[in-house]
């Protein structure tokens, strides 16, 4: 039996960068003790959540890669035999930036990189006016443990990006994530909104037969502007199997660890019993690639 043991890090963030990467630090040795061998970071995590605002000055929180964090985050891949995946803001050249994850190897050579393709420009989360869309496509990672489909956040709603990562021989969907409720939504509201995120990935796994890890930030982060109340990141990091299934779950208030077992060959067998790639209409799928079908 191929069984893997993947650490999620649901973490709350401060406005200190050292802070937060020695928190991460910290949380990476705990999983691997507990025997993570795939971990997997939130989205942006070195910092606040920057994009509640338009600010140029937060252009500075950006990096190349390689990089700094590359580095930091590499050696403890390789302090801890473990497959990591971070997500940094980089600094691909002056004035084009890209909300990237990076995937290390067990022994800290980087496998990999992903650059966010869908790109949201909502109220608190102005991602436009921040990052470039990706131009590295729905490409899987290589790494000693598979091939992972590394997607971030907001692609995390779209079926044709984990469709084409499946297409591509991925093993695992992974989303680092950031997404949270604005406080002046009712409860109902917050609950519709955290109970569609959630659905639309374990769908994701059903129609894939794949297994899913979202890992989400928590905790409020305040308006930098004043403008508004800010965001509650909803955490509830979660690990679904290739039917959806929930294998764990995080809260919504807290920071949180977590080492989950996914059988990997469970895939195999749900794929004969549902053979959605076999029955798909290839022949049929052209509209597809329009915006809208309005004739």
């Amino acid at each position: 039996m191929r069984k893997i043991k993947v650490g999620i890090i649901q973490q709350a963030n401060t406005s200190d960068l050292r802070t937060n990467l020695m928190n991460l630090a910290q949380s990476i040795e705990a999983c691997a003790k507990h025997g993570a061998q795939l971990i997997v970071l939130q989205e942006l995590h070195n910092t606040l959540y920057f994009c509640q605002t338009e600010d140029t000055q937060a252009f500075d929180l950006a990096e190349p890669i390689p990089g700094p964090s590359t580095g930091f985050f590499a050696e403890l891949a390789a302090a801890h035999k473990v497959v990591l995946v971070a997500s940094l803001f980089e600094k691909r050249a002056t004035g084009l930036y890209h909300n990237t994850a990076v995937v290390f190897d067990r022994e800290g050579s980087m496998a990999g990189k992903y650059r966010k393709m869908h790109i949201p420009d909502d109220p608190g989360f102005y991602e436009k006016f921040y990052f470039t869309p990706g131009d590295l496509g729905f490409e899987p990672v290589q790494t000693s443990l598979g091939k992972l489909g590394v997607l971030v956040c907001w692609d995390q709603w779209y079926p044709e990006a984990a469709r084409l990562m499946a297409l591509k021989g991925a093993e695992m969907l992974i989303y680092p994530t950031a997404i949270g409720w604005s406080l002046n939504d009712t409860k109902d509201e917050q609950m519709r909104q955290l109970g569609a995120w959630v659905t639309v990935q374990r769908a994701h796994a059903v129609a894939n037969g794949l297994p899913v890890v979202a890992v989400n930030r928590v905790g409020h982060e305040p308006d930098p502007s004043g403008q508004t109340e800010g965001i509650l990141f909803w955490g509830n990091s979660f690990v679904a199997g290739p039917q959806g299934e929930l294998l764990a779950q995080a809260g919504n208030d807290a920071p949180e660890n977590m080492v989950v077992e996914v059988d990997m060959e469970r895939s195999e067998n749900v794929r004969r019993w549902w053979p959605f790639l076999r029955d798909r209409r290839i022949d049929a799928y052209d509209g597809l690639t329009r915006r809208y079908l309005d004739d």
